[in-house]
């Protein structure tokens, strides 16, 4: 399933990215990159799970799931960081993978 695996790849991209950016001399400035980078990674990793199940709740956390994807995106665009431009890219591309799967279902 292409949503289940776009999901999956913010996961890790997410992941990836809150992990090099504790490791910046500069870590401090990226405080709100990492936090966006858990909460998406998060709130993803609910969303495919959700999904997979066919739960009845699964278009609700969706919903959650692309405003922060969005948040966490806009963020990371901020940073000159490969990883934090990846990370964005990859944010977005679930977002509208999400809002592709909203609005066919």
């Amino acid at each position: 399933n292409n949503l289940m695996h776009t999901l999956i790849r913010c996961i890790t991209a997410c992941e990836y990215c809150a992990a090099l950016c504790l490791r910046e001399p500069h870590a401090g400035e990226m405080a709100r990159c990492v936090m966006l980078d858990r909460d998406c990674a998060d709130i993803c990793t609910l969303t495919v799970r959700f999904v997979a199940r066919s739960s009845e709740h699964a278009r609700h956390v969706m919903k959650e799931c692309i405003e922060i994807c969005k948040a966490c995106a806009e963020e990371c665009s901020k940073h000159d960081n490969d990883h934090c431009r990846h990370c964005a890219e990859i944010c977005r591309e679930c977002a509208m993978h999400c809002e592709g799967f909203l609005q066919a279902a």
